[in-house]
């Protein structure tokens, strides 16, 4: 479906600004379109930024702002669709959920239960938490559960550093075509799961550490 410039009104392909005028183009693309970049799930952040910048300045409101209002409309369309995409794969957790989406598939749907090989980490976390919460322990038992609940913080570190290690491998499995695609999308349900419950799990044991005065 093609679309028409507010500026020129000439039709032409989809794309974040007109190939004619350059005015901006107030449709929806696909977020590796907006960016002008293939469709692979390995990217160079620096270079991200850097067209995120550059088509920024392309598409910015203020140098349309003498522009009749379909032109300026456009230009706030764009600029939004721009900045969304450029945040959804900046991010590499938030790609692989993307990605997800473009494939038909959603997180949620397999991320009911918790990953079986975290299960028991989790309890024994929360647990430390909801002791220290709950005020139920006092001398050398408090401080040995602080020192518990300091230590899962650097166990999730880690396993939040293995886990995105996997996520890149994912990845690279993708863009390389390795194995079928319902196997590599089981895969990145599997590890995008882990992150997500990690990424809780953290939350939630920092905000313990910061009301206990704790780092």
């Amino acid at each position: 479906m093609q679309a028409r410039c507010p500026s020129c009104a000439r039709l032409q392909q989809p794309r974040l600004f007109c190939s004619d005028c350059g005015a901006p183009l107030a449709v929806e693309l696909d977020y590796f379109d907006v960016l002008g970049i293939p469709r692979q799930l390995t990217l160079d952040p620096a270079q991200l930024e850097a067209l995120y910048h550059d088509l920024g300045r392309r598409v910015h409101p203020d140098r349309f702002a003498n522009q009749p209002a379909p032109v300026r409309n456009a230009s706030l369309a764009a600029t939004a669709l721009l900045t969304r995409a450029f945040r959804t794969l900046r991010d590499p957790f938030s790609r692989g959920l993307y990605w997800l989406e473009l494939h038909g598939e959603k997180l949620a749907r397999d991320n009911k239960e918790v990953p079986p090989e975290l299960a028991e980490f989790i309890f024994e976390v929360q647990e430390s938490l909801a002791e220290l919460q709950a005020g139920q322990v006092d001398g050398n038992d408090s401080d040995h559960v602080k020192k518990r609940v300091l230590s899962a913080k650097s166990d999730i570190q880690s396993l939040l550093k293995n886990a995105f290690a996997q996520l890149d491998q994912n990845y690279a499995d993708w863009d390389n075509r390795v194995n079928h695609q319902a196997d590599l999308i089981v895969k990145l349900k599997s590890v995008l799961s882990r992150i997500a419950y990690l990424r809780t799990l953290e939350r939630d044991v920092g905000r313990v550490l910061e009301q206990h005065d704790l780092r």
